[in-house]
């Protein structure tokens, strides 16, 4: 009888990835904050390098002209944190370089020592727009099978 399920009207994914950036936002608040990385944790942020809001070296944008993987493990400094973005200072090739990113260019975060991984969809802007249904890999959102509007987040951490 069913024809499918309606269109929300309520931006979900968006307001998901939002949630799940702050996530991200404030992981990086507490290392900032407390003075460096505990233990083994290190991280791979993955961003779009032309995202509204980057700021990375010219010589970078043309060495990684879509995306690029920076870590933060071992040599990084002035690691500052607010509600929409970050900086640090890194290193490539010996030459020290400033980086300013959005939690929107983010596409991924991914803390090997504990196997915590997240992906996302690159934002164009920080206002929501109509959109096609997410292609998250990071998150799988099924509904649940008895019928109610309950979804299921799995973020495939494994144990």
């Amino acid at each position: 009888m069913t024809e499918g399920m309606p269109d929300s009207l309520i931006p979900y994914d968006e307001i998901v990835q939002e949630a799940l950036r702050a996530v991200v936002g404030r992981v990086l608040g507490t290392i900032a904050d407390g003075g460096g990385l505990p233990g083994d944790h290190h991280f791979y942020i993955t961003f779009k390098t032309q995202a509204p809001g980057v700021e990375i070296p010219q010589r970078l944008i043309e060495r990684f002209p879509d995306e690029m993987t920076i870590v933060l493990q071992n040599r990084y400094w002035d690691l500052l944190v607010d509600a929409q973005r970050f900086s640090v200072g890194l290193s490539f090739n010996q030459v020290p370089s400033k980086l300013t990113i959005p939690y929107s260019a983010i596409t991924g975060f991914h803390d090997p020592a504990v196997n915590f991984e997240l992906r996302f969809q690159a934002t164009e802007d920080a206002a929501p727009e109509p959109h096609e249904p997410a292609e998250n890999d990071g998150a799988v959102v099924a509904p649940v099978e008895d019928g109610s509007n309950v979804v299921a987040v799995d973020f495939k951490r494994k144990k």
